[in-house]
């Protein structure tokens, strides 16, 4: 609940420092030098390529504060429901959250591991042959039945399986 609390006023405190700094960046109005269609289109023309840095750093603010607005309404839900459940009730679901972004970093890893291992098969399998006629041995073994964990959830069990690579 202290992690949630803090992680809505870091939020708090970043969407009001990205409206502070949107206000500091003001875009002022095209000035014609003349009446003429030229001079209003060469006016807002160079006004257009003279603030397109500007605009477009308004607009990042702009998208930001819009992200960090719906993970700011995300987390205080988060808290509205956690103020409802019981100690051990919340304890649990903190407890799953940390899971989770294990179980991510453990699925993200072994698929790093599997496209490793495949890569090294097959330089195994393409120097295999030439590697009985220099050395009279394998080259690698054990291919047969390599395997890297993943972690996989129902929803409300969570299985950890080993998969073959």
């Amino acid at each position: 609940m202290d992690k949630l609390q803090t992680d809505i006023e870091a939020i708090c405190s970043q969407i009001e420092a990205l409206r502070r700094e949107r206000q500091q960046l003001s875009i002022g109005a095209a000035v014609p030098a003349g009446d003429s269609p030229q001079a209003i289109a060469d006016a807002y023309r160079r006004h257009a390529r003279e603030t397109a840095e500007v605009s477009a750093e308004v607009k990042g603010i702009d998208d930001a504060i819009a992200a960090l607005s719906a993970q700011l309404n995300q987390k205080q839900q988060q808290s509205v429901n956690l103020q409802r459940i019981s100690p051990m009730e919340q304890q649990v679901e903190e407890g799953r959250e940390l899971a989770r972004g294990h179980a991510e970093r453990i699925n993200q890893l072994a698929g790093e591991l599997a496209a490793e291992v495949k890569e090294l098969k097959a330089i195994a399998d393409q120097i295999s042959p030439s590697y009985w006629q220099v050395y009279y041995k394998p080259f690698i073994t054990g291919f047969k039945s390599i395997s890297v964990p993943y972690v996989r959830s129902d929803g409300d069990v969570w299985t950890i399986v080993n998969r073959v690579v």
